[in-house]
């Protein structure tokens, strides 16, 4: 892992311990994180990746009833369906809008026939950079060897920045209270299709 993706990852994790806002487990071990990865089909961006080896946001039962179930993904325990559900919450959200009439330029002309776009746009999206539960369903892209993309709230194709990097955005989400160390910036758009939305 990169040292600024290690960097980020450790001040988000400490930041996030702070705010008191959530139970946090020990942090995943290599052996867990070979097996999400390989079990899921991606691999974890360095700052998430050193984020949750710091320890591992999992949902209170305060947090029951909201719309997610378990708005932190429990990478170590979590129901499987549940953890798929929550990585195709993106692509599925932007599904929902295609049926709608959204259809996204570079795709070419949009089939007439709704089930003939359906299929379409699943190709396409099929193609698109994943991106990875954070809390709810805010995002980073998944992507070893990466780090530092802002993070996004991603519903359906109502997509905004939640923070200029992860500390950025726990900082912002939960109230730490403090700001962190790390270089704040206005948040640039980094993942290809997605940063279209911005």
């Amino acid at each position: 892992m990169s040292s600024v993706g290690v960097r980020l990852g450790e001040e988000a994790a400490r930041l996030l311990a702070r705010s008191g806002c959530c139970q946090i487990e020990a942090g995943l071990t290599d052996a867990e994180f070979a097996r999400i990865e390989r079990e899921y089909g991606f691999e974890f961006a360095d700052d998430h990746r050193a984020f949750l080896a710091a320890g591992l946001p999992v949902s209170s039962p305060a947090e029951e009833g909201q719309t997610w179930a378990q708005p932190w993904p429990n990478w170590r325990n979590g129901d499987p369906d549940q953890l798929r559900q929550h990585l195709d919450w993106p692509t599925e959200g932007v599904l929902f809008d295609v049926q709608h009439g959204y259809w996204h330029d570079a795709w070419g002309v949009r089939p007439l026939l709704l089930q003939d776009a359906l299929t379409a746009a699943k190709r396409h999206l099929a193609q698109v950079p994943r991106m990875i539960p954070i809390f709810a369903h805010r995002c980073l892209p998944a992507g070893r060897g990466t780090c530092r993309h802002p993070v996004l709230s991603i519903y359906q194709t109502d997509i905004i920045y939640y923070g200029s990097d992860l500390p950025d955005y726990v900082n912002r989400e939960f109230g730490a209270p403090e700001t962190g160390t790390s270089d704040r910036r206005k948040p640039q758009a980094t993942v290809p299709f997605w940063r279209d939305f911005l």
